[in-house]
């Protein structure tokens, strides 16, 4: 079975999270990532815990499957291997600010002129363009800046970092699309062309209803926990036992939850509408829950699934890689050791696609360096 990027090669020269994460997403396209990195000390997150046999989990579980050589880009006879590379590449991704290519003499500018067939991407935190373009950023920093910190956590209380990095995992994802586009436009005209993602363009990106929100009310809307802001009831419930989650994105599911609740207020004024339902979030929380107390959340789970209410636990990680759904999915998945053996636990590639490999195991991460050999050889093949 082919894979829709085969015979693509990405040369990666990005590191931590952002960049790295649109690579392994290239790789399990099909792509062929070969990893520039640093002599010496390779990616950032090669020293990032937690560690197993004194390998990073982190590093392994972002940058399985590609392939590594050390180069200084300073030195003239791995400046001369890394041309090579450009000859050969299809795609080059780097993460430095604004500037630093620049001063290598492997910028935009320079590489379209030598490689006009090359796909040039990156990503930085505020982009190659603005006033601001060369300021450092990591994911904190976007998240606080770009609104996302504004509307997490609970009302009234202080802002608080999503806990997931989407400030970068965000960026690799539109870092990524923008690469298949370009691809895409390769064949079609011939021509390479520069992908510019800003960390804090995609925080903005991911901001839909807060965008809608204060643009028409005039008031930036506030963290409001669990809840939705614009849909009711749409957030956490308590049950005898626990928290879990009910989502009635509709007017229709709200009927049903009632029926399936035995809460006569469908008709009610108060809540008959998902705009009176958002009025009254609280109230309408408060007459649910003196149902839901009554018993083990579930309960409350089976019966509104039954009913085909959107329902589910809050669960928490360990718990999400034994889920049954997760797992018939392909979602969680091994990366293998240099022999072959189960080392390390990651999350399955969530693009499925009926001509695409979807197999349970990831190749290993590289070494640093480990792969110069091979790179060499590939190299003087033609």
């Amino acid at each position: 079975m082919s894979s829709p990027l085969d015979g693509v090669v990405i040369l990666d020269l990005t590191h931590v999270l952002a960049g790295p994460y649109a690579s392994m997403t290239l790789a399990d396209l099909g792509a062929r990532v070969i990893k520039v990195e640093r002599p010496g000390t390779g990616d950032d997150t090669r020293a990032f815990p937690p560690f197993k046999d004194g390998e990073s989990a982190y590093f392994a579980t972002i940058n399985h499957g590609k392939e590594s050589i050390a180069l200084d880009l300073k030195n003239i006879d791995d400046r001369s291997v890394f041309e090579a590379l450009l000859a050969r590449s299809d795609v080059v991704l780097e993460n430095f600010r604004p500037g630093v290519m620049e001063r290598l003499g492997y910028g935009w500018e320079d590489l379209r002129i030598k490689h006009p067939r090359l796909i040039y991407g990156a990503v930085s935190g505020f982009g190659h363009t603005g006033p601001e373009a060369a300021r450092p950023a990591y994911d904190m920093v976007v998240q606080a800046r770009g609104g996302v910190m504004s509307i997490t956590g609970e009302r009234d209380r202080e802002p608080v970092r999503v806990g997931a990095s989407i400030g970068d995992i965000a960026a690799g994802m539109f870092l990524a699309q923008g690469v298949l586009a370009a691809l895409l436009h390769r064949q079609q005209t011939g021509h390479g062309q520069k992908i510019d993602i800003a960390m804090l363009d995609c925080q903005l990106a991911m901001l839909e209803h807060a965008i809608a929100l204060t643009t028409v009310s005039g008031e930036p809307p506030r963290p409001s926990g669990a809840r939705h802001p614009s849909i009711t009831p749409f957030e956490t419930f308590h049950a005898a036992d626990g928290l879990f989650v009910i989502a009635a994105g509709n007017d229709v599911l709200f009927a049903r939850l009632c029926a399936a609740l035995q809460l006569p207020i469908a008709e009610d004024p108060r809540f008959k509408t998902n705009p009176a339902r958002c009025e009254n979030a609280r109230l309408l929380k408060r007459l649910i829950e003196a149902v839901t107390l009554e018993e083990g959340k579930q309960h409350w789970i089976d019966l509104l699934t039954e009913a085909g209410i959107p329902t589910g636990p809050i669960q928490n990680v360990a718990e999400v890689l034994q889920d049954p759904q997760i797992r018939a999915r392909n979602m969680v998945v091994d990366v293998l050791d240099p022999a072959g053996r189960p080392a390390y636990v990651a999350a399955g590639n969530p693009i499925k696609m009926s001509a695409l490999a979807d197999p349970d195991t990831r190749a290993p991460a590289p070494s640093l360096d480990g792969d110069r050999a091979e790179i060499l050889a590939w190299l003087n093949s033609t």
